[in-house]
């Protein structure tokens, strides 16, 4: 296999690439805000189609799981969480792409899917527009990986991409309950989907759980959550914990939480302002965290080679001079400050160290080597605690955002473990 070191065609530079995903989640039309909801229920208004969504009804968010528990025991969410409808708001719901052939047992449940969770700010659209194929967008992948004939072919298997909770389709604090949406985890964010397609889809089995990032973490989850469950995963650039033990993942989410914080809307009204036009909701705040997030993902020798003119329209600035901060309004448009402050907050608090061991699915862990938001290290440390997981890393200009192009990095072996013909082999790490 061919080590790859720069992106094709040579010109896509981490900031050209945030740009490229504010674009692909911009917002609706100005004349349709006025009356549409606080965010969109998709992140790609022209994919919006093809959702459909879920309701989980009973669904408690909020409370401390225990996988030492039998899984009866959070099948409805950690027994110390609320649920949505006791706080007076609809049942929980989840956004989510169907594609492909189901194949189903004499129950009629499907036994060949395969789940795709979202990265941490996209939703079922935005994975569909990198991975699926005929995408434009799936240039960022270098091709698809999803679709008849390609990586996860849709002709065998039955593929499911799902809004994380909290943003877009799914539940989320801006659309109603504002700062009194639970303080959900990572862990609800798993178990959601698992009731998704167990009740809802009637999915028996999970072929494989694959995911980018937090799409990735939504894999481990599950399969350490339910064993039997969870076939193969393949995560990709995914961190197994966030909390103070990775000093660096976990300063970079205090940081972007902060800055949400230091709003003086934010200050004013502890995060009750929608009450207020959408011009006067923390923007700043949201376009501050995004400069955070933005700049700490790319890596710094890539960030040398670029002109100031092209770098400042990731920087925030309170009172922005010319271009400064330019590409963070669009994401000022389409995120609101209370969904994002709870989406950091659950990464905070996160670590699945210690029950990486229950995970007995097949695993091939990807990832970028000069990842600056999950290192080669801690992916290295996850790989030593689940049982037979194999590492490939690569080195790519692109860092964090080059985990979408990863399946395609290493084709010939991510063909073979979803079609079960290859079996990993422990590793400290192989690289390519």
């Amino acid at each position: 296999m061919r080590r790859r070191t720069r992106p094709r065609g040579g010109a896509l530079t981490p900031l050209r690439l945030l740009a490229v995903l504010a674009t692909l989640a911009g917002g609706l039309p100005a004349a349709a805000l006025a009356e549409a909801p606080v965010t969109a229920a998709a992140a790609i208004p022209q994919l919006a189609g093809l959702k459909q969504s879920a309701e989980i009804r009973g669904f408690r968010l909020g409370g401390r799981y225990d996988l030492a528990q039998p899984a009866s025991a959070f099948e409805h969410g950690a027994r110390d969480g609320v649920s949505l409808e006791y706080l007076g708001a609809p049942p929980l719901r989840l956004g989510y792409i169907a594609v492909g052939t189901p194949q189903r047992n004499a129950k009629g449940e499907i036994i060949n899917a395969v789940v795709i969770p979202s990265y941490g700010a996209g939703d079922a659209t935005t994975m569909y527009a990198f991975w699926h194929d005929g995408q434009p967008s799936s240039s960022l992948a270098e091709g698809a990986v999803v679709g008849p004939g390609r990586l996860i072919d849709t002709q065998a298997c039955y593929v499911v991409f799902v809004d994380g909770l909290g943003l877009w389709g799914a539940s989320k604090p801006s659309a109603g309950l504002g700062p009194r949406f639970p303080a959900y985890s990572y862990f609800d964010m798993a178990q959601a989907i698992r009731r998704l397609l167990r009740d809802h889809l009637r999915v028996a089995q999970v072929k494989l759980a694959a995911g980018v990032s937090l799409g990735a973490t939504q894999a481990y989850l599950l399969a350490a959550m339910h064993p039997d469950f969870v076939e193969a995963i393949l995560p990709i650039g995914g961190p197994t914990v966030s909390d103070a033990a990775d000093p660096a993942a976990h300063a970079t989410l205090a940081l972007a939480k902060a800055a949400i914080e230091a709003d003086p809307v934010w200050m004013a009204t502890a995060g009750a302002y929608y009450d207020r036009p959408k011009a006067e909701h923390p923007r700043q705040g949201v376009m501050f965290s995004w400069s955070l997030l933005g700049l700490s993902a790319a890596d710094p020798r890539q960030r040398a080679q670029q002109p100031w003119a092209t770098v400042q329209q990731e920087v925030f600035a309170w009172a922005p001079e010319g271009e400064m901060g330019a590409n963070l309004a669009a994401r000022a448009q389409d995120f609101d400050a209370v969904d994002l402050h709870h989406r950091l907050r659950a990464g905070l608090g996160f670590s699945l160290t210690k029950d990486l061991g229950r995970i007995r699915a097949r695993t091939l862990i990807l990832q970028v080597e000069n990842d600056r938001w999950v290192s080669l290290a801690a992916a290295r440390a996850t790989a030593e605690r689940i049982p037979g997981a194999m590492l490939l890393s690569f080195p790519h200009p692109l860092a964090h955002f080059a985990s979408f192009a990863a399946p395609n990095v290493f084709a010939e072996v991510v063909r073979a473990f979803v079609e079960n013909r290859f079996l990993p082999q422990p590793a400290a790490a192989v690289h390519r």
